[in-house]
């Protein structure tokens, strides 16, 4: 594994970190919670891209990463329903003018759906 990968997969862990901590928290702050997850999802697509030394946009599309990775390995298609409903927090969650708080069970969903993608692309990048 190149250094390069390594320090997309380590900032990856850094949100999914901040995603876990966020929800132990008395108050959940849901829409840091499913951010981060989305941007887990996003640094580990990139991650192996990467590892295949495949280009890609600077995009935060989870889908279109994942179509990117298809073109290596089929099997990314496995991921598109998390991805779906990961790729809703990238932008939108983040400012007031599209803004909408998640549910305390939308960011616990998001966090899992994070794990797997996270476990998927290890499995594919090992």
């Amino acid at each position: 594994m190149n250094e390069l990968v390594k320090e997309w997969i380590h900032k990856a862990e850094n949100d999914l970190l901040d995603a876990e901590n966020n929800l132990r928290c008395p108050q959940i702050p849901t829409d840091t919670v499913c951010f981060h997850c989305q941007q887990v999802a996003e640094k580990y697509l990139k991650a192996y891209l990467i590892s295949q030394d495949k280009s890609f946009p600077k995009i935060h599309n989870l889908l279109r990463l994942m179509e990117l990775s298809r073109e290596i390995d089929q099997d990314f298609s496995k991921l598109k329903n998390n991805l779906i409903i990961l790729n809703d927090y990238a932008v939108e969650i983040r400012y007031p003018d599209d803004w909408f708080e998640p549910t305390v069970d939308d960011a616990k969903e998001a966090f899992e759906l994070a794990k797997e993608v996270k476990e998927f692309v290890l499995l594919k990048i090992k």
